[in-house]
């Protein structure tokens, strides 16, 4: 029986301020003396499962570099789902992707992310709960479990040494840089208002790409072989 192994990565927006309940306002705000800070608030939401939302998950095989990336956007868009360089795209709301992500998870004996244990994993299970969706899968294993391969840990030797972006380690070992493209995580949520929801996924999809490419150099010249 193969060994299989895939990576994952999500794409996230905060929610409006002001759409949260008031205590919950209240609560974000209490430090929050001036406008400065109440805005730096406001960027931050998307970086919390209780005050922003899921709007892409991608998956890729590094294997055989095909994968998926499951986004919201209108069911009606004539031109979905379809294929592109080896990656499948489809749309959903928050709930069907995240049904769709836990699906497709279940039968892989590996997980690789960069920072999953600290950003994605978290937020897939929390807003999983939201929808009552259980889990098909541990994806947040023990830390040094090897079924669950973050590459930050790795590449930080379990926290040891400074953290960096995975735009900042891609560009260091010289791998395309998903950011090369002139979108950054800031800008998703700008993106989701103006309807550019297949721009999100395909950045997404860039991710997943460039995380493919950081696995191959750590497995390959940093993990120590007994062979």
């Amino acid at each position: 029986m193969s060994f299989k192994r895939i990576i994952f990565d999500i794409e996230t927006i905060g929610k409006e301020l002001e759409s949260l309940e008031q205590p919950v306002q209240d609560y974000l705000l209490r430090w929050a003396d001036t406008e400065e800070k109440e805005e730096e608030i406001k960027e931050r939401l998307g970086l919390y499962p209780v005050t922003g939302e899921i709007v892409a998950i991608g998956l890729l095989d590094p294997d055989t570099a095909k994968g998926k990336v499951y986004f919201q956007a209108p069911l009606s868009d004539p031109f979905l789902p379809f294929e592109e360089n080896g990656i499948w795209y489809e749309a959903g709301t928050e709930e069907e992707i995240l049904n769709k992500f836990w699906h497709e998870i279940k039968d892989y004996d590996q997980i690789i992310t960069f920072n999953g244990r600290g950003f994605d994993c978290p937020f897939i299970l929390i807003r999983s709960a939201l929808y009552k969706i259980k889990p098909t899968k541990d994806i947040m294993p023990n830390r040094y479990n090897n079924s669950h391969t973050d590459l930050l840990d790795q590449l930080t030797f379990y926290g040891i040494t400074r953290k960096y972006s995975l735009d900042i380690w891609c560009r260091f070992f010289g791998i395309r840089s998903p950011k090369e493209e002139g979108i950054t995580g800031l800008q998703v949520k700008e993106l989701f208002m103006k309807g550019q929801y297949l721009e999100i996924a395909r950045y997404c999809a860039r991710d997943l790409i460039a995380t493919r490419r950081l696995f191959e150099y750590w497995d390959q010249y940093i993990r120590f072989r007994n062979d």
